[in-house]
């Protein structure tokens, strides 16, 4: 599994988990909301760890640039 994401991509994912994290602790959202946002955020934090998003595959999208120096990568490749 190649890495598609990068830092700032991971960064603002673990903000919004913490974000999600901290509204549901404070019993700001309830019920079927709060299960949702916590199953959402702990797939951020995942996605986050692992450096992956499997819905970026299909589309084509990598965050993470390219890694090789003064080289670019052409859209949709």
């Amino acid at each position: 599994m190649k890495k598609n994401m990068g830092r700032c991509d991971r960064t603002l994912r673990l903000i919004a988990a913490l974000v999600i994290a901290v509204l549901l602790i404070a019993g700001l959202i309830k019920g079927t909301w709060a299960i949702i946002l916590a199953i959402l955020a702990v797939i951020l934090v995942l996605t986050t760890l692992v450096g992956y998003c499997p819905l970026y595959t299909p589309m084509g999208v990598s965050t993470g640039g390219s890694k090789k120096t003064g080289e670019s990568t052409p859209p949709g490749k």
